[in-house]
């Protein structure tokens, strides 16, 4: 605990100011509610640079996949606006071939292989965004469990792609791998929503090898480029599909991907973001974040009642984390009266964690230098 200065609040911007919206501190990961992540200052003077002057979208798009591909191992890639849009763009891309007509022709699925086979335990509150072209989820399995068996048989002539979903504290189901082998074996392209996956940096090419045919990441989140844009990569006749979905620039109808363009700022900025990310020391990153967790795990561990441990299951958590848990001693405020207290604090706090789970998780990769103390001071007092 030594060395740490106690901060009177955070850097608040004035743009904030002047619209009245109060300061916050973000503990509960890289979530949109709260503004994704900060971006790096060379990615925003990247994006300034890039709004001085008029460029070719198409050809910046292509150069820019070149980039996203690169990074991800993958074949070709793509800037979006955002993961959720790639998602769209995935499922458009297994519809619709490069077929102009029917690229034209979404979100009417007539004449095209229009179901999403997903594991009924990986539905999740974001998977609208595999049926806005007009494609129609086909589940198999149970909430809890499923088998190859099962996904076989959900997989029939109307199926355009089966979706996984890698996200923390998602079901694996039967794994990726074993999805991608039962998906190729009947001809069927697998398709992965992995938005939160990165870091660690090994999750750019990591799914791609295990041989997915398309990943989504977000570009905001662990990237730290802009939180409205995203990247796809994959193999190079779906990209392409993908490509003519969202970029049909010229083209007499605008694709389904129209609504979701991306601008040239959030383009540069999303590759100088990935650039940044690729080269920068993962190791030092990660001890930033364990050394905060230790401070506040070490502030809390003596309350009655509150049993505090450090955690980092990369299929749980978000980089190490204190996780409070609370026992038959402890005498304070539930937890959802905890968070309702930090949030409604000067600045607010968010924190990770819910009732459900009987925890709360104090999430550092968005905890600035000196917010830590803040957390564990105001944790102290309500507890």
């Amino acid at each position: 605990m030594k060395g740490r200065t106690r901060m009177t609040g955070p850097e608040w911007p004035e743009v904030y100011r002047k619209l009245g919206v109060a300061p916050i501190i973000n503990a509960q990961s890289w979530v949109t509610v709260l503004g994704g992540s900060i971006m790096r200052p060379e990615v925003l003077r990247a994006m300034d640079e890039a709004a001085g002057a008029y460029v070719d979208m198409m050809q910046l798009n292509r150069a820019a996949g070149e980039v996203v591909a690169r990074s991800c191992g993958a074949e070709q890639g793509l800037v979006t606006a955002g993961c959720s849009a790639a998602q769209v763009l995935m499922v458009a891309a297994c519809m619709t071939g490069q077929s102009e007509s029917n690229v034209e022709q979404l979100p009417d699925a007539t004449g095209m292989k229009d179901e999403v086979v997903i594991f009924k335990g990986q539905r999740n509150r974001y998977d609208k965004a595999f049926v806005t072209a007009g494609a129609t989820l086909v589940e198999y399995g149970t909430a809890e469990s499923a088998t190859p068996e099962l996904l076989d048989e959900a997989i029939n002539e109307n199926t355009a792609c089966v979706a996984f979903v890698i996200a923390p504290s998602t079901n694996r189901g039967i794994g990726l791998e074993e999805t991608v082998r039962v998906a190729h074996a009947r001809g069927v392209p697998v398709i992965v929503d992995a938005a939160a996956e990165v870091p660690p940096r090994a999750n750019l090419t990591k799914f791609h090898k295990i041989g997915a045919d398309m990943v989504a990441f977000s570009g905001g989140k662990g990237i730290r480029g802009p939180q409205s844009a995203g990247l796809l990569a994959g193999k190079a006749n779906l990209m392409e599909a993908a490509v003519m979905n969202s970029l049909n620039l010229h083209a007499p109808v605008a694709g389904i991907g129209r609504p979701m363009k991306v601008s040239k700022e959030n383009i540069v900025g999303l590759v100088t973001a990935i650039e940044l990310f690729t080269d920068s020391d993962e190791g030092i990153e990660w001890d930033g974040w364990q050394s905060k967790a230790n401070y506040v795990a070490e502030r809390l561990g003596g309350i009655d009642g509150v049993n505090v441990a450090i955690e980092d299951d990369p299929n749980e958590r978000q980089g190490p984390q204190p996780v409070l848990r609370f026992d038959d001693a402890y005498e304070g405020p539930p937890i959802a009266e905890i968070k309702t207290r930090l949030e409604s604090g000067d600045p607010a706090i968010f924190v990770g964690g819910a009732e459900t789970r009987g925890e709360i998780s104090i999430v550092m990769v968005n905890v600035r230098d000196g917010e830590e103390i803040i957390i564990a001071d105001r944790l102290i007092e309500i507890l």
